[in-house]
């Protein structure tokens, strides 16, 4: 690993902070500048996306969102929801399938599935391995759910915890607007051998759908297939139309997603691809330590999962993967 990593990165951070000061200080552009869109971005904006509720709807429509918290407001608008209602989203199948989560890309012809809050459980759980076995991950606005439970683990054993449950509260404490790294935490810091207390909201099920899970549901998945190119939305900035990941891109990808996985206990395939991006440009790891701070400093990476990282990267581009 090179020396001076983290020194790098802090200083990177404050050049940045102050470029921004500076920048928000200056005069704004003229008007026509400010409304000229981004690429892609007229188009977005009239993109429509047909929509459901996973435990059975009519079919509703939206468009014109630019970021994840924007869809759930439009489809929460389509159907008379609160949008704190909606737990996660996912394309193409009304299931708690993880492995077709909406993510930061939306194919053109995809069918958004919206999962919505349930019943609410509770269940008091004796720590007693280090490892809970649990992966997290949220839908960015402020709903972190369970993504994986790892067969044979502590978790595992406890059959009223489930793929795709909520996490509301860990010891009482509301964890409902913590970000999935955060509550990653708050579960590996629970002291070993102690008893601690989740309370869980599960996604919400059709009456029909209430059978064990190696049945089929009665609705029918929709049968769309992806276009090339995809909607991406941003956390700053209008969505914009792009061409779907490359497949260097996409085993990269899911190598960052494993990567968090074994070092942070959360799955974020949205967090991956932006690490990713980060790194397409970037000489070597510096520059990437670099990068990566700057849009997700937030984070606090440690050095040696940001060169694990930045191999993963590499390993992609040269076909190791």
């Amino acid at each position: 690993m090179p020396l001076g990593l983290r020194s790098k990165k802090k200083d990177k951070s404050k050049e940045t902070s102050k470029l921004v000061e500076s920048e928000a200080a200056a005069p704004g552009p003229p008007a026509a500048a400010a409304a000229a869109p981004a690429p892609g971005a007229a188009s977005a904006s009239r993109l429509q996306f047909h929509t459901q509720l996973a435990h059975g709807s009519p079919t509703g429509r939206v468009g014109g969102f630019s970021s994840a918290r924007e869809l759930y407001a439009k489809i929460a608008e389509a159907f008379g929801l609160d949008p704190a209602e909606i737990m996660f989203c996912t394309l193409n199948t009304y299931k708690v399938d993880m492995d077709k989560l909406l993510g930061a890309q939306i194919g053109l012809e995809d069918f958004i599935f919206a999962h919505v809050k349930g019943q609410r459980k509770e269940v008091e759980v004796l720590k007693t391995d280090d490892v809970l076995g649990l992966t997290i991950t949220d839908n960015g606005i402020g709903c972190a759910f369970i993504k994986r439970i790892k067969e044979g683990s502590l978790m595992d054993q406890t059959k009223i915890v489930c793929v795709g449950d909520h996490i509301e509260t860990i010891n009482g404490k509301n964890v409902s607007d913590c970000r999935h790294y955060e509550v990653a935490k708050m579960l590996k810091d629970l002291e070993k051998g102690q008893m601690f207390k989740l309370e869980l909201i599960e996604p919400m099920k059709a009456f029909e759908k209430l059978e064990p899970r190696s049945k089929g549901g009665t609705l029918p998945e929709a049968k769309i297939s992806r276009g090339r190119e995809t909607l991406r939305l941003r956390t700053k900035g209008p969505a914009t139309v792009e061409e779907m990941p490359t497949e260097v891109e996409e085993k990269a990808i899911k190598k960052v997603d494993e990567l968090l996985e074994t070092y942070m206990g959360i799955r974020d395939i949205e967090l991956a691809a932006t690490m990713v991006e980060a790194g397409r440009d970037k000489k070597n790891p510096d520059e990437f330590a670099v990068a990566l701070d700057e849009t997700l400093g937030d984070f606090a990476f440690p050095d040696e999962f940001v060169f694990d990282v930045w191999g993963a990267i590499g390993d992609a581009k040269k076909g190791r993967l």
